[in-house]
């Protein structure tokens, strides 16, 4: 009996390394993409004093950050900030203790999320014994905050509206209750999360970003060989873009075709001349050989192959 209960453990432990092991390979495969959020315009009705716009954007940072699916920069307002401070420091106004500035090393978007808040609403509705002081209350009535949000998914480079969403928000608390209910944001977005308004604001947020996940497999995914030396290729994606070792990509001349009026992107193609593996992979870029073709050159594009 005992050894039949041996057998059945070690038959369940291996299934589960076999699970975590093909999890763990799923993840070094998925691509990921730099993106950047845009301020999001307040269009509801509410106003309050604190910024509904700023609180979005804070939280839709954090969550794309913890997908592990995307290389966050931050909001536009942030990197305007960073783009300052290289201005200030390189302007010979600032003590630099002999260290060079370094300017034109921030990391392009390829994607861009900017959007639209449409409604907003939080509040109390019903009866019952309620005491409330400065943003915290005890009573019987319900407590609720609900917002919708229409979000849109652009190519940084094109401007075009690749995908859009409508996302909605909703929570009531009802019943006996003790703690925050009123929304306030400053900068504490744990905090946040714990009001009505925080978690109406979280609801939404995951369902944009949850869409975004879906929408990866139609968004191309691309890069640039920055070297080609003999058999070696060099590529600017590496383990932050979740390039994986043994990865094969396309090489190929990029083609693409504009509107000749409104200078619109009307069509892109690739012609390809080579397939090449990751044989290194550092943070920001990876070392491939060839393993088919000839004429690799610097400036070429590289796309994945499915």
């Amino acid at each position: 009996m005992r050894k039949h209960q041996s057998i059945l453990i070690a038959g369940i432990l291996f299934a589960f390394v076999l699970l975590v092991a093909a999890e763990c390979l799923a993840q070094a495969g998925a691509l990921r993409y730099s993106i950047a959020v845009a301020r999001f315009e307040n269009r509801s009705n509410w106003r309050g004093q604190w910024s509904l716009g700023d609180a979005w954007g804070a939280v839709l940072t954090d969550s794309l950050n913890q997908t592990g699916r995307f290389i966050v920069l931050g909001e536009q307002d942030m990197r305007r900030d960073a783009l300052q401070e290289q201005d200030f420091a390189s302007s010979g106004r600032a003590a630099g203790g002999g260290k060079k500035v370094a300017i034109g090393h921030m990391t392009p978007a390829q994607l861009l999320i900017k959007g639209t808040i449409t409604h907003f609403a939080e509040g109390t509705k019903g009866g019952g014994l309620g005491v409330g002081y400065k943003g915290f209350r005890v009573g019987g009535s319900a407590s609720y905050a609900e917002i919708n949000v229409i979000m849109y998914i652009m190519d940084s480079t094109t401007g075009q509206v690749m995908a859009s969403k409508k996302c909605y928000g909703h929570i009531s608390r009802t019943g006996l209750s003790l703690g925050l209910t009123r929304g306030s944001f400053s900068g504490d977005i744990g905090g946040f999360k714990k009001t009505n308004a925080g978690k109406a604001v979280e609801q939404a947020v995951n369902e944009g970003v949850q869409f975004l996940i879906t929408k990866l497999e139609d968004i191309p995914w691309s890069g640039t060989v920055v070297l080609a030396k003999g058999e070696k290729v060099y590529i600017n994606r590496g383990e932050r873009e979740g390039v994986s070792m043994g990865q094969t990509f396309s090489v190929g001349k990029a083609e693409v075709l504009r509107d000749p009026d409104s200078g619109e992107i009307l069509d892109q193609s690739m012609e390809t001349i080579g397939t090449i593996q990751v044989v290194t992979v550092k943070k920001k870029l990876s070392i491939c050989t060839v393993v088919s073709g000839s004429g690799i050159k610097k400036g070429m594009t590289v796309l994945p192959v499915h």
